[in-house]
């Protein structure tokens, strides 16, 4: 094309083979091109540093009085989950296989039996619920079919002569 200017590279060793310089630095410098993704790598990692820093030092300056607060409360919660280095000792000593069981590992126990017990018996309570539900739904489906079969058979085969549904009326 006319008026396009046709650029050339020149090479620094001047040999017909380009070498990876000459393709990264198309003016012959000689910088190794792998130490300079290094040096941008680094320098993108060192300004994201700085960057986090500061938005977290701004952060904790906007939030002010709300964080202390927010410790007490995980303090209040910590000393609910948390029991006293002393109970909590006790509680996990080990014992013998053939030694007794405390009584409040007994009614720790009696405690989780009872709580399965009852989750079980809801669980079967609601199934039994559902199935006594689907089964009466069936029923009165089945109901509502045979009385219009019924209904249908009786209109068919009634011949205008003799009072319809005489077998069903109540003599007194």
């Amino acid at each position: 094309m006319p008026g396009t200017e046709v650029r050339t590279w020149r090479l620094a060793s001047g040999s017909a083979e380009p070498s990876p310089s000459a393709l990264w630095f198309p003016n012959g410098a000689s910088a190794h091109p792998k130490m300079a993704w290094r040096q941008l790598l680094l320098a993108c990692c060192l300004s994201a540093a700085v960057l986090l820093t500061t938005l977290q030092e701004g952060a904790g300056a906007a939030v002010g009085t709300q964080q202390e607060a927010g410790q007490d409360v995980w303090e209040d919660v910590e000393q609910k989950i948390f029991m006293q280095e002393s109970d909590a000792s006790n509680f996990l000593k080990r014992r013998g296989k053939r030694s007794p069981k405390s009584q409040d590992e007994v009614n720790a126990e009696n405690r989780q039996k009872l709580r399965a017990n009852e989750l079980r018996r809801e669980y079967y309570e609601e199934q039994r619920n559902e199935f006594e539900n689907f089964v009466e739904e069936q029923n009165h489906e089945q109901e509502e079919r045979s009385r219009e079969a019924i209904e249908q058979w009786r209109q068919w085969h009634y011949d205008g002569l003799h009072p319809s549904y005489l077998y069903n009326r109540h003599h007194i």
